[in-house]
């Protein structure tokens, strides 16, 4: 009984303490008072300007069409990555697997200056080096979404259905990708948010005068942060929370209908 009480308070801590700051996020976007620890009364006046000033605008439309193009791509270069891994001997995958796990350990600075290096020699800084640095973010964890998903796939149904007349195009497509979908999904929602949260990579890659989110957020915290960025943090959080409301809700129904 003693330890279940620990456990629960231990639990409760760790929630609170992840938890605690975006509830002060949320309060601090409806308080009437520019100053954090003055409550200058209940707000929408941060929300409203939100949608008036056209360089935040700007920005979240440059970084949710950045964010969901690499995303996009990442997924397709990912899934393809794990199927050509898959096929592969026990000691070319390792090998793969350990270079496709560079990425995700290597430093984001490290990242950012060599595709800025890069792109600085060959082609000028812009939407597409910002891209590119995305995607090659993205793909490493669209692949670690995804090979437990192939791994776990039958392979002699997909040998079945090709011995039946089926394509191997058609036997994928039918047999092999229902079955790794909810790692492709994952994988999708993994290196959008990854993809949307990150500064440094985005800040060494992109082109003069372009913002995103992130960007726009550190120029604001050498004169201090204005009170609409609460506002745009409030409602991103809002929009991720609900997202994994819905992916939840599909992968147990997914899970219900597999039982049945």
């Amino acid at each position: 009984m003693v330890k279940r009480w620990i456990e629960k308070c231990y639990v409760g801590l760790v929630l609170f303490l992840l938890y605690a700051p975006i509830a002060i996020l949320i309060v601090c976007s409806f308080n009437a008072s520019k100053s954090r620890r003055v409550w200058g009364g209940f707000t929408f006046q941060w929300y409203i300007e939100l949608f008036q000033d056209e360089a935040v605008i700007e920005a979240v439309r440059t970084s949710l069409m950045l964010t969901t193009a690499a995303a996009v791509v990442a997924v397709l270069l990912g899934t393809l990555a794990s199927i050509g891994i898959t096929v592969m001997g026990q000691k070319k995958q390792q090998v793969f697997m350990t270079v496709s796990n560079i990425p995700m350990l290597n430093a984001d600075v490290v990242t950012g200056i060599a595709i800025m290096l890069l792109f600085g020699r060959f082609w000028n800084l812009g939407y597409f080096s910002m891209l590119a640095a995305h995607i090659t973010l993205g793909v490493p964890y669209v692949i670690l979404n995804v090979m437990p998903k192939l791994q776990q796939t039958s392979v002699s149904t997909y040998e079945a259905a090709l011995d039946l007349g089926a394509s191997p195009v058609y036997a994928f497509l039918k047999i092999v990708l229902p079955d790794i979908m909810p790692g492709i999904f994952s994988g999708f929602l993994l290196a959008f948010t990854i993809s949307l949260d990150d500064f440094v990579i985005t800040y060494f890659t992109k082109g003069a005068g372009m913002n995103t989110i992130s960007t726009m957020i550190y120029q604001q915290v050498r004169r201090g942060i204005n009170p609409k960025m609460y506002a745009l943090s409030t409602i991103l959080f809002l929009l991720i929370l609900i997202v994994l409301w819905i992916a939840n809700r599909i992968s147990a129904r997914q899970v219900q209908e597999t039982r049945g």
